[in-house]
């Protein structure tokens, strides 16, 4: 009998686990430099981390140094973990559709190369539908003056920046860098969703 109960109670214990457990997903997204998608997406509800990495070449764990040339085929890319049940992937894209400009080719604003390209790394056939449908939607409403050239690509493997990346705009928003080119995006960010601003 005691083992009896010894057992319910480990199912039981199993069963709240799986119900208390918080689901996750990731989204991938490259739109020029890592350290202004960075700073936008850790002020989003539902975000709970964002890693600034590469994606997308054909070379094993580049370099930062490798990346900036071009040669590697990488993009600078953020890996944004976050809790659908608070924050959809739809936003997410619609976040990153705001706060950069996806009619450029392989260039934003001043940083130029296919390692700045605007691109949706998708991660399952779901997250593919939903990117194209974010597009399609922006393309009819007319948003923009220009084609809309972000690539979709299925997600391969995502290479972690050097710790020196991490957190930078945070740390540096004095440097011009960072006002000039990270600041009005934060503004943007800011002026259209502020319902998804964490603070």
């Amino acid at each position: 009998m005691r083992q009896l109960i010894t057992t319910l109670f480990l199912v039981i214990l199993m069963e709240m686990n799986v119900m208390g457990e918080v689901k996750h997903e990731v989204a991938i997204l490259g739109g020029g430099c890592f350290w202004c998608l960075e700073a936008v997406y850790q002020k989003v509800k539902g975000v709970e981390k964002v890693e600034s990495g590469y994606s997308g070449g054909f070379i094993k764990n580049p370099a930062y140094g490798e990346v900036t040339t071009g040669s590697t085929g990488h993009a600078e890319v953020v890996k944004v973990t976050f809790n659908p049940e608070v924050v959809s992937y739809e936003i997410l894209l619609s976040i990153f559709f705001t706060i950069h400009d996806p009619t450029t080719l392989n260039r934003q604003g001043a940083d130029v190369g296919t390692q700045y390209r605007s691109v949706i790394f998708y991660g399952s056939g779901e997250q593919k539908e939903v990117a194209q449908k974010v597009m399609d939607r922006l393309a009819v409403e007319e948003v923009y003056d220009a084609p809309i050239v972000t690539r979709l690509e299925a997600k391969g493997p995502f290479y972690p920046a050097e710790a020196y990346h991490d957190d930078y705009y945070n740390r540096n928003r004095q440097q011009p860098y960072c006002q000039v080119v990270i600041s009005p995006k934060m503004n943007k960010f800011r002026n259209h969703f502020k319902e998804w601003l964490t603070e």
